[in-house]
């Protein structure tokens, strides 16, 4: 019997009724590696807090959930509550990994300053880590820098997004997999019947934050002449964060085409995807998120920001568009290039031969991690 363990810090909730839900995204992924493993041990953090309509079940008895005491955040006691509850931590996901055959730690996140040391010293498990985040990110914080470089002088598989010249052998490009085959074969039919006239719908899939750059999207929406402002019906936010009131009052006063939907459940954002005709993501920092693959997968043209392994997948004007500079100006000198779009580009754009996301695809995730982890071990 195939087994693995799960280290990550995904945020799972209990409902009322003692059933746990977790991150939809996450879930979803682990859901589908029962096509490779047998059983599935998830050690992961649960917050004491009502979940989001984004958050998911387990699908299968063979997936269990450990916890670990919700930890990290910016301030001072959330660092010394990340290092006292260290013992702890390490305790359960010791006894979880003892159980299984294989373990896989998603990083970076704030414990894997000292998981990944000790999952690195133990010797005969076999295992791989996964780094979700910007492998190439310059300014990333300490501790996040501190994983790369313990990640960069052990032997173990370390799948990351995009393709890099200097990638140590044991790192391996893996796409970050967000759609199954009944998507994939949904968003074939939604691009065939994808209607592209004026006005437009426009989304955008995040947390609602600057750091996301929504900002950035709503000082490009404010700078279009009316003219072009015209060609937009709507401008869908899905997501919450901690400015979400001030940002209502902001488009409130300036009259602007926003539409806010807070946290959706996995089939509303598809949803919105399959009505909308682009995706905004002008943030500063990313691996490669989920919701580009998504988006795409139902016709939305990325308009993105140039970091991380993001321009590895988006050609410039061949799928999508790409920011090089994150300023207001150059977001909507790239908005209006999108908004000038004659039929026949934008369903060039959007074509249905795009080989790239059949690698998002679970199957194919799936496939690479038997052929290319497992049996390498």
């Amino acid at each position: 019997m195939r087994s693995l363990t799960i280290i990550s810090h995904t945020e799972h909730y209990k409902n009322p009724d003692g059933s746990i839900v977790g991150l939809g995204s996450t879930i979803t992924e682990i859901n589908h590696l029962l096509e490779v493993f047998d059983k599935v041990i998830h050690v992961a953090m649960l917050h004491d807090s009502v979940p989001p309509p984004s958050a998911l079940p387990y699908l299968s008895d063979k997936i269990t959930f450990v916890a670990l005491p919700a930890v990290g955040g910016a301030s001072i006691i959330d660092k010394m509550a990340l290092v006292f509850k260290a013992p702890r931590i390490l305790k359960i996901i010791s006894k979880a990994v003892a159980k299984t055959e294989y373990f896989q730690f998603r990083a970076p996140t704030g414990i894997g300053v000292y998981v990944i040391p000790y999952l690195v010293f133990i010797r005969k498990k076999k295992g791989w880590f996964k780094y979700a985040g910007n492998w190439k990110q310059k300014n990333a914080p300490m501790a996040y820098h501190f994983q790369r470089w313990v990640l960069k002088q052990q032997n173990r598989t370390v799948t990351i997004n995009g393709i890099w010249k200097d990638q140590p052998k044991q790192c391996k490009t893996f796409e970050n997999p967000c759609l199954t085959k009944a998507e994939v074969e949904l968003g074939k039919q939604t691009i065939t019947n994808k209607i592209f006239q004026f006005p437009l719908q426009i989304c955008f899939v995040g947390r609602l934050e600057a750091a996301k750059g929504l900002d950035l999207i709503i000082e490009a929406i404010q700078s279009l002449e009316p003219e072009e402002l015209s060609r937009i019906e709507t401008i869908h936010l899905v997501g919450d964060g901690k400015r979400i009131t001030e940002y209502k009052k902001k488009i409130k006063d300036l009259n602007l085409p926003f539409q806010f939907h807070g946290y959706l459940s996995r089939k509303e954002v598809h949803d919105i995807y399959r009505k909308s005709h682009a995706i905004m993501l002008p943030s500063a920092s990313e691996g490669f998120p989920k919701v580009i693959a998504e988006a795409m997968n139902y016709g939305c043209v990325p308009i993105v920001s140039n970091v991380s392994s993001i321009g590895h997948y988006i050609k410039n004007n061949k799928n999508g568009f790409l920011i090089e500079s994150l300023n207001s100006e150059c977001v909507t000198k790239v908005l209006r290039c999108f908004l000038n779009l004659q039929q026949i580009e934008y369903f060039n754009l959007i074509n249905l031969n795009n080989k790239e996301l059949v690698k998002f695809s679970y199957a194919f995730y799936n496939q690479r991690v038997k052929d290319e982890i497992i049996l390498r071990d």
